[in-house]
């Protein structure tokens, strides 16, 4: 039988966003999940019954929330907010990154980007570890001994698993494997500690296709 230490915390990212525009939402308030995103929350609900769920903890932004209520009512369980689980903070927060924008290629941006390994242009990865260990481990407390959700964004969950897994944090944004409404898992042995990450995505088939 698992010790009351062992357990499993499973890390969503929330669904797709309505943003035509590519807008660099980061920590801004008011963004709401797609119909697609929408899609990919019930998904999240479904997948979830089969887990025996004793938390769910979710970052305060709308289209976190909005991913974390299918799960809510597929258990008869309560929200609980964890500001420790909220996107990045980033100084393009509000700009468009579509291709071809050029936010990035203007002079103004360049102070920004001198210290990759901080980064320089947002949030230090070391703040980020930090909130994001502290927002797990508390979330596997608060389960009791049962699997604990958390919903969260791309950016923190991608460095965090870079540091559980000993990568480098310097990486290409292309190449985070952190798709939309996907599940890091955290697995933790009887002595607390975590021993192994898994990674699935549950709505892939709703994923647009150059996200697949």
């Amino acid at each position: 039988m698992l010790s009351a230490m062992s357990t499993t915390v499973h890390v969503a990212r929330h669904g797709e966003v309505e943003n035509p525009e590519k807008i660099l939402y980061g920590r801004q308030p008011g963004w709401r999940l797609s119909n697609r995103g929408q899609q990919m929350a019930q998904t999240l609900g479904e997948w979830s019954k089969s887990i025996n769920l004793g938390a769910l903890h979710v970052s305060p932004l709308q289209r976190a929330q909005e991913t974390a209520a299918p799960i809510a009512r597929a258990h008869g369980i309560e929200i609980t907010t964890d500001e420790r689980l909220i996107e990045a903070a980033n100084v393009f927060e509000g700009k468009s990154f579509e291709l071809g924008s050029g936010v990035l290629k203007h002079p103004s941006s360049w102070r920004h980007l001198y210290n990759p390994w901080k980064p320089s242009w947002g949030e230090p990865y070391k703040e980020q570890i930090e909130r994001m260990m502290s927002a797990i481990y508390f979330a596997r407390d608060s389960a009791i001994g049962a699997e604990a959700i958390c919903v969260s964004h791309q950016l923190p969950i991608w460095i965090v698993r870079s540091h559980v897994e000993g990568k480098s944090l310097i990486h290409d944004p292309r190449k985070r494997e952190c798709s939309l409404a996907s599940i890091t898992t955290f697995v933790f042995n009887s002595d607390g500690v975590i021993e192994d990450v898994e990674y699935c995505e549950p709505a892939r088939h709703l994923l647009p296709p150059k996200q697949k």
